[in-house]
């Protein structure tokens, strides 16, 4: 696994790599530096982050939210202190773990996998959420085409359903497709 450690402090920073290593892990590498951050990580591509930050200010979880959405990865954030609006805001910032005053050698690896396996849960919910938005928006479509062909043709609900069907199977699309594409000759021929 390949771990990437943000912290523009080597003796902090020092801890993590130890609780790390104590865990097995190896490839560990670390980023002292703010400037171009997105894109050195952008480049290493780290399974997961771990971000090491005293006292979070608006701009370092602007700067979060940055690389949790170019990189897509788990994000484990380590602060001093905080408070409610903090929290919320790196839990919009994409951060998977949110850790207060907790940084010491022997909790690094259980934070790594918390992190780790909150970044796939959510990640899974996410799926789901778009494959929903996606079938959604497919019946529409199909329920649509359905009403043209059935004012259109004066088909019955049956009928301009097989006939979406056997045009999309005729011409190997998805129904949702031969919806959308009838819509938008109808939108075409309707201006003419």
């Amino acid at each position: 696994m390949r771990v990437a450690i943000v912290d523009e402090s080597p003796a902090r920073a020092a801890v993590i790599r130890e609780g790390l290593e104590a865990s097995g892990l190896r490839d560990i590498n670390l980023f002292t530096e703010r400037r171009g951050l997105v894109a050195a990580l952008n480049d290493l591509q780290p399974d997961v982050i771990l971000m090491n930050l005293a006292n979070p200010s608006r701009d370092m979880l602007e700067e979060s939210f940055m690389v949790s959405r170019a990189l897509a990865r788990p994000i484990a954030m380590f602060v001093d202190q905080s408070d409610e609006d903090a929290i919320a805001q790196a839990v919009d910032a994409g951060v998977s773990a949110y850790v207060v005053d907790g940084l010491k050698t022997e909790r690094i690896k259980a934070v790594l996998e918390l992190a780790i396996k909150r970044f796939n849960a959510f990640a899974r919910l996410q799926s789901e959420l778009d494959e929903a938005r996606t079938a959604l928006a497919d019946r529409k479509s199909v329920d649509a085409a359905k009403a043209l062909l059935m004012k259109k043709r004066g088909m019955d609900e049956p009928a301009a359903y097989a006939a979406l069907r056997k045009a999309a199977m005729d011409s190997g699309r998805r129904m949702a497709d031969v919806a959308d594409a009838l819509l938008t000759a109808e939108k075409l021929m309707g201006g003419l």
